[in-house]
């Protein structure tokens, strides 16, 4: 199966390498599993059926690929340093981590953040997700945006993008804001610190959007300049969908019920109610964005995850090095 003739080099040509799962999962024949089913359970979001299959056929080869990228990276710094006369700290390596809603990018990063944790040259790994940099709801109402979360316009991109810089610049120290999927609000007081890791994670909806045009017709920075390697999450959207409404059904029981959440109005829907529910939420804000926002950037990722209806990663697109 090929990529759309859209995200296609020329005529015919693609930037990527293609392995089907059977393939990529070779690449994992000599390595040792540095999770049990502990773990896979702690790591496995809502409705994401992770199993110890599939971290040893996908997730492990990956966690090595990646493992080689950031050991090359160090080598590159060293050659750097080595030709300019200086001597100066590495930076962290920073990967980022793309898709929709419930197509479970999540999982995906928590999972990579366990198990570069257990290679050699990189003990320390944090992860971030963008959530902490939407606008708090107050301006969100203000902007009348409340109906558009998620969408480009919704965060603080300037914040986001200072952020980052900071962190591939090599500060000692960076703060994020805190967001609450509870609340479905960000927290006042409460940050994220990241504190030099050697290898940061970003995951979140929009982080591999291009570069805006300024009135002047000069192009700023996108957030993905500063990523070291970049993965996109992507299935069928009729399949996400699906997975979206399955999840929204069981936080009913879940986070819905707790009286503080900010959807515990639904919590108490009947099933009908709450897959109509869904369905309307899925139509008139996630699947726009997915289809405005999120998948045109899927060409612009490092590694392709596609996904089959039952949640199982069946192929991978690697681009050409």
């Amino acid at each position: 199966m090929s990529l759309p003739r859209s995200e296609f080099d020329g005529d015919g040509a693609t930037p990527f390498v293609e392995l089907d799962r059977a393939r990529w999962s070779q690449l994992a024949n000599r390595m040792e599993q540095p999770l049990n089913e502990e773990d896979i359970l702690r790591l496995r979001g809502l409705g994401d059926p992770l199993d110890m299959r599939e971290v040893r056929e996908v997730y492990l080869p990956l966690s090595r690929l990646l493992s080689l990228y950031v050991e090359a990276s160090g080598e590159l710094h060293s050659a750097t340093q080595t030709f300019l006369g200086e001597k100066t700290q590495r930076t962290p390596f920073v990967i980022g981590v793309a898709g929709s809603v419930a197509a479970g990018k999540s999982t995906i990063a928590r999972v990579l953040r366990e198990m570069l944790r257990r290679w050699p040259s990189t003990p320390d790994v944090q992860l971030v997700t963008t959530d902490g940099f939407l606008y708090p709801l107050s301006e969100l109402k203000r902007r009348g945006l409340l109906e558009r979360k998620g969408f480009p316009e919704s965060y603080d991109r300037r914040a986001l993008l200072r952020f980052v810089a900071e962190i591939k610049s090599g500060a000692e120290e960076v703060r994020a804001p805190w967001y609450s999927h509870l609340t479905y609000d960000i927290v006042p007081g409460k940050e994220v610190v990241v504190r030099r890791p050697d290898v940061l994670i970003v995951e979140g909806l929009n982080v591999l959007q291009p570069a805006r045009s300024r009135s002047d017709g000069t192009t700023g920075l996108a957030l993905s300049d500063f990523f070291d390697f970049s993965v996109y999450v992507d299935a069928r959207t009729a399949d996400i969908e699906e997975w979206y409404v399955q999840r929204f059904l069981k936080l009913r029981s879940g986070a819905f019920a707790q009286p503080e959440s900010y959807f515990h109005r639904y919590a108490s829907l009947s099933d009908g109610e709450a897959i109509k529910t869904a369905q309307g939420i899925w139509k008139s804000i996630n699947e726009p964005n997915l289809i405005q926002n999120v998948l045109p950037t899927r060409g612009r990722a490092q590694l392709v995850l596609t996904k089959d209806a039952d949640h199982s990663i069946r192929r991978m697109l690697l681009r050409k090095v």
